[in-house]
């Protein structure tokens, strides 16, 4: 119950005061004439009111992961409780406010561009192929995982296939139109009913807890289940690919230009990128506390897949009606996650190819062979469980590997700009060290993909060498970068 308690203070004491400490290290201008402003094409530049940017933002980066995530990553144990807020105050936060003033210093580029500027035309290339990959797999993921919570809800019909056309097509139209029309006129409802339903679950998990603070504490049942290292489930690297948003989240870079593009104000940044990860971060402490909370009542529960137990536990603590309703707004979350995804495919494909976004018939054009793509994924990716489960696993690496790149380039950008590149250059290098951790690691006889399958200290020890090695390569790149 503490250490749940102390999470939520080193969010709020964070954002406060590292938040601001951040803020005056990048260099907030605000008499700087934004993209909005500059290239306003009423498409995707288009100057929007500051609360209604910072719903976008928070939908835009909470997909399914600070609540699925969590409920498995909670199986790590209560230290989640600690890991969740430093890693979003130290890594998160600072990583999607970094990659939102990015864009905002380029005319709201998108990732490729903002990494072509930072190393180069070939690095770029790839990169560019690696995100038009992983973005494919964040769109057939967020289709496919709400679709599978809605087919959960009405176990008496089978509806996967319908929900996925329902949800996909939605996903088409939200991407061709202008940003204020679909995604701004939706949005602050379906932020709404997230927030209600998080904090509907928060109360009465306090209720509980105050009366049996053992509820958010390892019980003996929770330990029998909980995920170690000896159980081929080591904390690092495995608990940061598990858990993602909340912690820190490569996909989120892929969002910040979409409302770098409607921001008024510079001033506006810090709480439309650093606030709107804080918040994502709170709302995975909730749905962390609550997985715990039911795992240790019902430790069997620790077997199920996490969908079924975001079920259990919803009906558990707010009963079936107002249970039914949180998980719909679940399903938004993961939907409002995916359309913007395949919003932030088209741009950066856009930019890449230099295609003009302004006439209907050039936005149709670059989404057709999105849709083929995606719907090719989706239908692989449903054939078995086994199928989801490998889609998920390279997607979830692949994320942060996106997430190590962000912060690698935002080091090199800030160096080159004279500025205190300490704020990314360790969230960065940590991250280069996890994902490089974990391809090493990871293989089939330790329950994941294919990887290299070293034993675990040999892949820390050469992921640490080469961590190091990126970002001295980083900070090599950023002073060159300063006597241009």
């Amino acid at each position: 119950m503490l250490m749940f308690l102390g999470g939520l203070v080193i969010l709020l004491v964070g954002y406060l005061l590292y938040g601001r400490i951040v803020e005056l290290v990048v260099g907030v201008e605000p008499k700087r004439a934004t993209p909005a402003v500059v290239d306003r094409d009423g498409v995707d530049y288009v100057e929007m009111p500051h609360w209604k940017n910072m719903m976008i933002q928070l939908l835009n980066i909470a997909g399914v992961g600070p609540v699925i995530g969590v409920i498995l990553g909670i199986k790590f144990g209560a230290i989640v409780f600690l890991i969740i807020p430093i890693g979003n105050i130290i890594g998160g936060a600072v990583h999607d406010f970094a990659a939102g003033m990015m864009s905002l210093r380029k005319h709201g580029a998108n990732l490729p561009t903002l990494i072509k500027n930072c190393n180069g035309s070939l690095l770029a290339a790839l990169f560019s192929i690696f995100m038009t990959v992983l973005l494919l797999l964040v769109v057939a993921v967020f289709i496919t995982t709400p679709a599978q919570l809605c087919d959960s809800l009405m176990p008496q019909a089978d509806i996967l296939w319908y929900a996925v056309a329902v949800i996909f097509v939605y996903y088409i139209i939200s991407t061709i139109f202008p940003v204020d029309k679909i995604i701004g006129m939706c949005y602050p409802l379906f932020g709404a009913l997230l927030l209600i339903g998080t904090l509907a679950l928060f109360v009465k998990l306090m209720l509980e807890a105050g009366s049996n603070p053992a509820l958010l504490q390892e019980s003996a049942g929770f330990r029998k289940y909980m995920f170690t290292a000896e159980k081929h489930q080591p904390i690092i690297p495995l608990l940061f690919v598990t858990i993602a948003c909340g912690i820190l989240s490569g996909f989120h870079a892929t969002q910040s230009p979409i409302i770098a593009r409607t921001m008024r104000n510079e001033r506006e940044a810090r709480s439309d990128f650093y606030g709107m990860m804080v918040l994502e971060g709170f709302i995975a402490m909730v749905w962390a506390a609550a997985g715990l909370a039911i795992y240790n009542l019902f430790p069997e529960q620790m077997l199920k897949k996490a969908p079924a137990v975001l079920q259990f536990l919803c009906s558990h603590f707010l009963g079936s009606k107002v249970g039914a309703i949180v998980v719909i707004s679940v399903i938004i979350l993961s939907i409002t996650s995916g359309d913007t995804a395949m919003r932030s495919l088209r741009l950066s494909l856009a930019e890449i190819f230099r295609i003009p976004q302004k006439k209907l018939s050039s936005r149709v054009l670059l989404c057709l062979p999105i849709i083929v793509v995606v719907a090719l994924l989706i239908w692989w990716s449903n054939i078995s469980a086994k199928s989801f489960n490998l889609l998920w696993n390279y997607f979830a690496w692949g994320n942060q590997v996106l997430a190590a790149c962000t912060l690698i380039a935002a080091t090199e950008w800030l160096i080159s700009r004279k500025r205190n590149a300490v704020i990314t250059a360790v969230p960065g290098a940590f991250m280069t060290f996890i994902v490089l951790c974990y391809i090493l690691w990871i293989s089939p006889a330790h329950g994941g993909p294919v990887g290299f399958g070293l034993e675990l200290h040999a892949a820390q020890i050469v992921a640490g060498v080469l961590a190091a090695a990126v970002l001295g390569l980083a900070i090599r790149r950023g002073l060159k970068m300063r006597r241009r």
